[in-house]
């Protein structure tokens, strides 16, 4: 596997759950689409397109989880900030739990093919340590 397509990989994924994301990011504080992808970033998520980003944000407003207002910027044309809904930040903690529960069901299933091997170790009481041989 490439690096592109460890890459192309990811940005698959974080597709899937950008709108949680994004949710997430905003809760908080309310921000504008370029400092939403600063925080992604910030969070490791930097695989996240700004033009990503307003296409999602579109979305979630047509489905009122997420509302707009324009806040006046220093030299510069207003900025457009989002804050999450009511209605947003109760889909915030049911999409929450949904992944919990997905990502544990992930982990348990890779953790049977990812585990490391574990060696008896002389002298521990039969105990084992990772990765010693």
């Amino acid at each position: 596997m490439t690096v592109s397509d460890t890459g192309r990989r990811r940005s698959q994924w974080l597709r899937g759950v950008l709108d949680l994301c994004l949710l997430a990011v905003i809760a908080d504080e309310p921000a504008y689409g370029y400092e939403m992808a600063q925080r992604l970033a910030a969070a490791g998520l930097d695989a996240v397109a700004e033009g990503s980003i307003y296409p999602a944000l579109g979305r979630l407003q047509r489905e009122d989880l997420v509302e707009s207002y324009l806040v006046e910027s220093d030299g510069g044309p207003a900025r457009k900030y989002y804050r999450p809904t009511e209605d947003g930040r109760a889909a915030l903690a049911a999409w929450s739990r949904e992944w919990a529960l997905l990502t544990d069901g992930i982990h348990a299933v890779l953790a049977r093919v990812t585990e490391p091997t574990r060696t008896l170790v002389p002298g521990d009481g039969g105990g084992t340590r990772e990765g010693e041989s």
